[in-house]
């Protein structure tokens, strides 16, 4: 079951074509990898699929992207879509307030009023992104006092706290050390089972050990997509075999 699709999709920030004829079909459930070198386009397409683009001046979307098959660029509410689409970025960016208030903040947002309700939101997050154990007394605490690989696991929790259908991850664990890389890969791969996550990596073996299928992307255009053994494996363009292996980019 597709989750989003993309078709006939070409994205201009002024007279500068960013992407060039992007057809995508991303599957329910999946865990989808965006590779390619610096400036390809991969981080610009993830975050049109949340309208994230919306905010940069001069940025022109033309084609069709549909969640559900509902058109994302047509009647769909804004606010409705980012609930639905949960964004992870880069640099974990946890509000200046309390661990728990981090957590509890898209639910109010949201209209969740009662206490109780919140205070299980807030575990049940915590718990998804595995982290309960570590941050259950000190909920109280500045989220800014953790470590990066904690921030970025608030991060997540933060995000699934609206309950999203998809996550998007913009090189989430690029920042990290080894460790903290691990225990997010960990979880997407426990996440995949209620969410569909789609995620910009520049760390091919992280597609290679959690991604379902893989789009490669060269400047603006998308090369190739499959199923991630088959894009490692088997490249069908030579231009990707040349990126894998490592002969550019």
């Amino acid at each position: 079951m597709d989750k989003f699709s993309i078709e006939n999709m070409d994205l201009y920030y002024g007279n500068f074509q960013a992407l060039k004829n992007i057809n995508l079909h991303m599957q329910e459930n999946k865990i989808t990898a965006f590779i390619g070198p610096s400036g390809c386009g991969k981080s610009t397409l993830l975050k049109s699929l949340n309208r994230m683009n919306d905010l940069v001046e001069g940025c022109k979307i033309t084609g069709d992207i549909r969640l559900d098959g509902e058109d994302i660029y047509g009647d769909m509410d804004i606010n409705i879509l980012r609930k639905r689409v949960g964004m992870v970025f880069q640099k974990a960016n946890p509000f200046p307030m309390s661990v728990y208030d981090n957590i509890a903040f898209g639910p109010r947002t949201h209209g969740v009023k009662s206490k109780r309700k919140l205070d299980e939101i807030v575990e049940e997050s915590l718990r998804a992104a595995a982290i309960w154990d570590e941050l259950k007394d000190r909920l109280k605490k500045s989220a800014l006092g953790l470590s990066g690989g904690q921030q970025q696991r608030l991060c997540i929790a933060r995000a699934l706290a609206v309950k999203p259908e998809v996550l998007l991850m913009d090189e989430a664990t690029s920042a990290l050390d080894p460790i903290s890389t691990g225990k997010i890969e960990e979880l997407c791969l426990k996440l995949k089972n209620e969410y569909t996550i789609i995620m910009v990596t520049h760390n091919m073996q992280q597609a290679l050990r959690i991604a379902d299928n893989t789009a490669f992307f060269l400047l603006g255009e998308m090369v190739e997509y499959g199923d991630t053994d088959s894009v490692f494996s088997s490249p069908k363009d030579k231009r990707t075999e040349e990126y894998i292996t490592g002969r550019f980019g």
